[in-house]
């Protein structure tokens, strides 16, 4: 079996085939296994290099299956958001709302919210309208607006209602991030994670499937293809849309920068997203820190593709290239890209776990 990509996806899949007797081939153009999970320690912080990582699910089966492999430390994920230099809890919690309008209990803030909701007689739409009708105007103007805009590079009115079909409200003081009941992140980065999953296995990176296909092909019985689905097959029907990502890094001589592992910004002005504080995933008391700035960018040829534009074009699209993919014998496409969709971690694993070899 050879397996094209080394993230998660290939290497679940790939230590599967591995237990199963199957003797398997991993490649990667990249230089490191781990595809976005990847990490880098520098000078004893451990730096996620493709943004922030926070491994969440409420999967046993997936927990245990996790933990066979590295050690977890708990990590309960509570980004700030930075609208203009105020500060907020997220997610959207009483503490937030406390913060906007100085509001103490729940019944307050449900009522400031409903006399501030967009209240329509037809469907939104588009994302401003679904925005305002579900949280009301300072939220939106505030929270979601600014930062919505530059992740997708268009002007919410240009984008279509069901990004944000719904925008989970607390009213109760928790700043948790996600409701899983098994939240962590693995001692000494995603890397040994993923050592884990592909001990035993032939690895070779540095290796693009596309500049020698027919010979990657000829080695294996089987290919589980994990990249980008319209680029396999030569984008006979056109290119599928992604956005990218940029990223800046930094080291400060201080000990700590933000006090958080993810800020938001949430304005429009503030040319990132966010910046996320690496040592504050494992903090091992080093007296620096690394920051990382994260910039969206429009995908071109050559960028790393992250969010998927699940519009009604690309859908359609993709939708013929699968068509193709469900009707090949030799190989199997599996993973973000292939399936052209935004999955989380634990997501993936799952997928790959169900994955018929």
């Amino acid at each position: 079996m050879l397996v094209v990509g080394a993230g998660l996806y290939g290497a679940v899949a790939a230590h599967r085939a591995h237990k199963a007797g199957k003797r398997v081939l991993v490649i990667d153009k990249r230089s490191h296994i781990g595809g976005n999970c990847y990490c880098e320690e520098h000078d004893g912080i451990f730096v996620h290099k493709y943004g922030a990582h926070i491994f969440h699910t409420s999967n046993k089966d997936v927990w245990d299956f996790v933990n066979q492999f590295v050690e977890f430390k708990p990590f309960l994920h509570s980004p700030l958001a930075n609208y203009k230099g105020e500060i907020y809890p997220l997610p959207f919690n009483l503490n937030t709302f406390e913060k906007l309008w100085g509001v103490a209990t729940a019944e307050e803030a449900q009522a400031k919210i409903e006399s501030q909701r967009l209240h329509l007689d037809r469907e939104p739409q588009n994302l401003e309208e679904q925005a305002l009708s579900l949280v009301g105007s300072d939220v939106y103007e505030k929270l979601i607006k600014g930062y919505t805009e530059k992740q997708w590079g268009r002007d919410c009115k240009e984008l279509p209602a069901w990004i944000i079909r719904r925008l989970p409200l607390r009213f109760e003081r928790n700043n948790n991030y996600f409701n899983d009941t098994y939240q962590g992140i693995p001692v000494g980065g995603y890397n040994p994670l993923i050592e884990g999953l592909l001990e035993g296995v032939e690895v070779r990176l540095n290796c693009d499937y596309f500049s020698a296909r027919e010979e990657f092909d000829s080695l294996a019985e089987k290919v589980l293809y994990t990249g980008e689905l319209d680029r396999f097959y030569n984008y006979q029907f056109g290119a599928l849309e992604y956005r990218s990502l940029r990223f800046e890094e930094e080291q400060l001589p201080q000990a700590d920068y933000q006090g958080a592992a993810v800020v938001n910004y949430t304005d429009r002005e503030t040319p990132f997203t966010r910046i996320i504080e690496h040592k504050h995933f494992e903090d091992r008391g080093v007296g620096h820190t690394i920051i990382t700035r994260e910039y969206p960018m429009e995908w071109r040829e050559g960028a790393e593709p992250y969010y998927p534009i699940n519009d009604e074009r690309n859908t359609s699209l993709y939708a013929k290239y699968r068509a193709l993919a469900d009707a090949e014998s030799k190989y199997i496409f599996g993973g973000r890209l292939a399936e052209y969709r935004y999955y989380d971690m634990h997501q993936v694993i799952e997928k790959a776990l169900q994955l018929s070899l």
